[in-house]
């Protein structure tokens, strides 16, 4: 497996290797799920392929009240598990690297990207979707593997593939959950042994509130008292949304994602759980 540092040694690694090529976007501090994506890039890749995982932890995505400088940065343990899944190449750059000091273009979702995560942390989409067209033009792939648990992102990603063309293949890979139910997330290394525990019950009340009722408005109103009686859960947002356009569901009509956001203790963490439609009688 191959590290490479710079945008030049990157592309001069990457003329020598086969296609296809998958990328695996990453900020690091990887987890089981994180490994699950490369394993599935491997898969997509093939034998003769080839894997790319980069790991960048990007200061454009941070809002002012957030603090890149804390953010865990694991790179020996992040580079074992990429070898170990399947990775061919790391890209592994400083932020000097990707952006110059003068940089004044970026790229900007206007629809997707203003509720959910969008309204709670202005300008974070604005860095995602910037450093991950800069990653497609730098790592040109064939196909690139994101997470479902961040679904607004996943979504706003596939609007920016499509509306700016780029020829990349996105495929989202399911969540990856811990044996209680708990999303897999960098953040949960924040929380106690108890507070792990007790958060498990976001998951209990997405699946509780799906469960028990039908429409939009009551699953969303279930599922938010049944977090309210959670220890140290503030909820964000809660919301029942169209799983493209993540504009509101009116009804289940339409295939859905009922999406959660809750500060944890200090943590916050984030969710989500499908909605399918549901058939209508003709009778």
């Amino acid at each position: 497996m191959k590290i490479c540092k710079t945008i030049l040694s990157l592309r001069r690694t990457l003329e020598r290797l086969d296609k296809p090529r998958v990328f695996v976007p990453t900020m690091g501090a990887l987890h089981e799920g994180h490994v699950a994506l490369v394993r599935r890039a491997r898969a997509l890749a093939g034998k003769d392929g080839c894997v790319v995982v980069s790991i960048f932890v990007n200061p454009t995505q941070f809002g002012p009240k957030e603090d890149f400088s804390k953010y865990p940065r694991t790179f020996r343990t992040d580079v074992a598990q990429c070898c170990a899944a399947g990775a061919d190449v790391i890209f592994a750059p400083s932020p000097e690297e990707i952006y110059r000091p003068d940089a004044s273009v970026f790229v900007d979702e206007m629809h997707l990207a203003l509720p959910l995560c969008g309204k709670s942390r202005p300008g974070h989409f604005r860095g995602v979707c910037t450093v991950v067209a800069k990653l497609f033009n730098i790592v040109a792939p064939d196909t690139a593997v994101f997470g479902e648990k961040d679904w607004q992102q996943l979504a706003i990603i596939r609007r920016m593939v499509r509306d700016l063309d780029f020829p990349v293949k996105i495929v989202g890979h399911p969540i990856v959950r811990e044996k209680n139910g708990l999303a897999k997330s960098s953040r949960n290394a924040y929380l106690s042994d108890s507070q792990r525990i007790v958060a498990a019950g976001i998951h209990d009340a997405l699946r509780e509130a799906t469960r028990r009722e039908h429409s939009p408005v009551r699953i969303v109103a279930l599922a938010r008292a049944l977090i309210e009686t959670l220890p140290w859960a503030r909820i964000d947002y809660i919301e029942a949304c169209d799983a493209e356009t993540l504009a509101p569901l009116a009804n289940r009509r339409s295939v859905g994602r009922l999406l959660v956001a809750v500060h944890f203790a200090k943590v916050r963490l984030i969710d989500n759980i499908a909605l399918p439609k549901l058939r209508v009688s003709k009778e």
